[in-house]
């Protein structure tokens, strides 16, 4: 799939975009070298980003000062952004709002727990974060170093979803 040269725009989306979307965002702008244009969106997006998000993120040196919760429907108006691929990080996929995309783009999902959902009192929502934060980085890895000017419509759209369903 050729993007003339412009950066393939993909929209990560989360329940609230305050952690899982969130750090898919900031990976893949890192991760992308500049092919890749990373965003994120919430369905109902929190107040802002999940404190151990940003921990993690800063402690391993990736910039975080852009990163605030979005709602999906900053991204829906015709015209606005002509997204790529839209990949879904929620525990199912969000089918309420698949059709609702300008411009036909991909649409995937990769399924993560949330973090967010687990108490802390035994340090489990911490070492959810950490799991989650390496299985992004795998999954993005692998993403980011496909063969886009190689790849037709159909086998991206493969390629993403075997990256979803393999779980990197």
């Amino acid at each position: 799939m050729t993007t003339d040269q412009r950066p393939l725009q993909v929209l990560f989306l989360g329940s609230r975009n305050a952690a899982r979307s969130q750090m898919a965002e900031c990976l893949l702008n890192s991760i992308g070298s500049g092919r890749y244009k990373a965003h994120s969106a919430g369905i109902l997006p929190a107040g802002e980003v999940h404190p151990l998000a940003i921990e993690l993120l800063k402690k391993n040196k990736l910039a975080t000062d852009r990163l605030h919760c979005k709602d999906w429907q900053r991204f829906a108006p015709p015209g606005l952004l002509d997204l790529d691929v839209v990949v879904s990080v929620c525990e199912s996929p969000v089918e309420e709002i698949n059709g609702k995309w300008p411009g036909n783009p991909l649409l995937a999902h990769w399924q993560h727990p949330d973090p967010v959902a687990l108490a802390d009192e035994d340090g489990s929502m911490r070492r959810a974060f950490f799991h989650t934060y390496n299985q992004l980085v795998r999954r993005l890895t692998i993403f980011a170093s496909l063969p886009l000017n190689k790849l037709d419509r159909d086998a991206l759209k493969r390629r993403i979803d075997d990256i979803g369903r393999k779980g990197a």
